[in-house]
């Protein structure tokens, strides 16, 4: 039970310390959270929208674009070989747009479709859109800014789920309110560890001088990021905009969605092992900080794991021997909890997150809080994210399995 608890309190510390890491970055920089540097410079840009049977979403994404309020250059619907109506779509969009392009291949991933969308991209600086998301008006007008500094290579924002109702759709609602908030704090640090898909810009330069997207990897944007980190690059976070994104509504397309998101990022951690603790951001922080979750999620379902098996099977040798000789399987003793300090922490732990979730809900404006009751927030934090270690755990296998399927 001694190692047991040096575990348990390792895993409190590590939780507790990023807790306070992230406190302390909200508290020093609350007041610039949904500051954005302006500019008086034009950029030309080039979008680049990479599809794969979205015939549900393409006319309506394509249409948000050509929406925005700032001049584009051109716009590339890059179609991977779709098996449905996505390229009747995108040649019936051509007849509306003049400003668009489409291009048809064969279906070979979207980082290599992304590739060659670069190689014919005109703009100085290049946007990814995910063909099932939707960039706000102002979006391209907020994120240009950043790159008047020459040391930035990509710049995200916040991605707000589209679809709300359900209750899985529910909890990605503050999933994703929590994974914007943290990105931009960890901006401050130069930690930004990914260019999410639904909507990302980058310095076209940038994106040549590293031979643009890994066409193996199933998390391109968050390998490009740290190919970027690893050039010397800076990437940004912005709040003060956004992309609403359809999210999976079925919890099996969620976890599907889930497990490549890991094991993508465990691809990442293989691809560049070498730098882990070099100088640099990405050895120092982003590397470590990628292993640590993992790390950290495994660890708290192995202790969860061998708490319940061993309770199992006391349970049943207590019945098995007690029946026979007559001495009580319960007693009033075992009613009682007994207080302890791993105990305390481990409920001040839960408490302390819990006042992070609701923290960073009020912090993004977000009517979630609102609407829904505390309830809810609790279920995220209790159940929902206790399926995350599970998650890993199949990512881990399916990655050493060498099944690294898109869907």
């Amino acid at each position: 039970m001694e190692i047991l608890s040096i575990i348990y309190l390792f895993y409190m510390f590590v939780s507790i310390y990023f807790l306070a890491f992230f406190l302390i970055l909200y508290f020093n920089n609350k007041k610039t959270l949904f500051d954005f540097p302006a500019t008086q410079k034009k950029y030309s840009i080039s979008v680049l929208v990479p599809a794969y049977n979205e015939q549900a979403t393409l006319r309506e994404t394509i249409e948000a674009i050509f929406d925005i309020d700032y001049p584009i250059k051109e716009v590339i619907i890059l179609n991977d070989g779709s098996t449905d109506r996505t390229r009747e779509i995108s040649e019936e969009l051509l007849k509306k747009f003049p400003k668009l392009k489409l291009v048809n291949k064969e279906n070979s991933g979207k980082g290599d479709s992304l590739n060659q969308g670069i190689k014919m991209a005109k703009g100085e600086l290049v946007v990814v859109v995910d063909a099932d998301s939707y960039p706000a008006k102002d979006s391209f007008g907020k994120l240009v800014g950043y790159f008047d500094d020459e040391k930035v290579g990509g710049v995200t924002c916040f991605f707000a789920p589209r679809n709300k109702n359900t209750f899985l759709e529910k909890m990605q609602v503050i999933e994703y309110n929590v994974i914007a908030l943290v990105r931009k704090l960890l901006g401050y640090v130069d930690g930004v560890y990914v260019t999410p898909g639904p909507l990302a810009m980058y310095r076209k330069t940038a994106l040549e001088k590293i031979n643009g997207f890994d066409s193996k990897n199933m998390t391109e944007d968050i390998e490009i990021a740290w190919n970027l980190t690893n050039a010397g690059y800076e990437r940004k976070m912005c709040l003060a905009t956004n992309a609403t994104t359809t999210v999976p509504n079925k919890w099996k397309a969620w976890y599907i969605q889930r497990r490549r998101w890991d094991i993508g990022g465990i691809q990442c951690i293989a691809k560049y092992k070498k730098e882990f603790l070099k100088k640099g951001m990405l050895g120092m922080f982003i590397i470590p900080f990628f292993v640590f979750t993992l790390f950290i999620g495994v660890l708290g379902l192995g202790v969860f794991a061998y708490l319940f098996v061993t309770k199992i099977i006391s349970n049943y040798l207590l019945v098995t021997y007690s029946i026979p000789v007559g001495v009580p399987i319960l007693t009033m003793e075992d009613i009682f909890i007994t207080p302890s300090f791993l105990n305390y922490l481990g409920i001040i732990l839960f408490f302390v997150g819990l006042a992070f979730t609701i923290m960073v809900l009020y912090t993004m404006k977000e009517s979630i809080l609102k609407k829904q009751n505390i309830f809810n927030i609790i279920i995220y934090s209790l159940v929902y994210l206790s399926v995350y270690p599970f998650i890993i755990i199949s990512a881990i296998y399916n990655y050493f399995k060498r099944n690294t399927k898109w869907r």
